[in-house]
């Protein structure tokens, strides 16, 4: 991962609360995408879009929730794939 990723992970650790602390820095980047999809505000998003691009954080979401299980909220889940279709195609 690069350096401004990195520093996006350190500014935003306490999203990361199931990571330990020495690993956060090494998380992927899918891990990346689902919590702060989840769990992150407005900004944490806009960053996570600079950072990746829409359209590769769409990717991954519909990736992931693309089995039979996955570990978005409901809500989550239904607000990304409108955003998402509309945002990223």
């Amino acid at each position: 991962m690069n350096k401004d990723i990195k520093q996006f992970i350190r500014e935003n650790e306490v999203l990361f609360w199931g990571v330990k602390p020495e690993e956060k820095e090494n998380i992927s980047l899918n891990v990346l995408v689902e919590t702060i999809l989840n769990y992150g505000n407005e900004q944490n998003l806009r960053a996570l879009f600079e950072l990746v691009g829409v359209k590769t954080v769409a990717e991954i979401f519909f990736r992931q929730i693309s089995g039979k299980r996955s570990n978005y909220h409901q809500r989550t889940k239904h607000f990304f794939r409108l955003y998402f279709k509309r945002h990223a195609q």
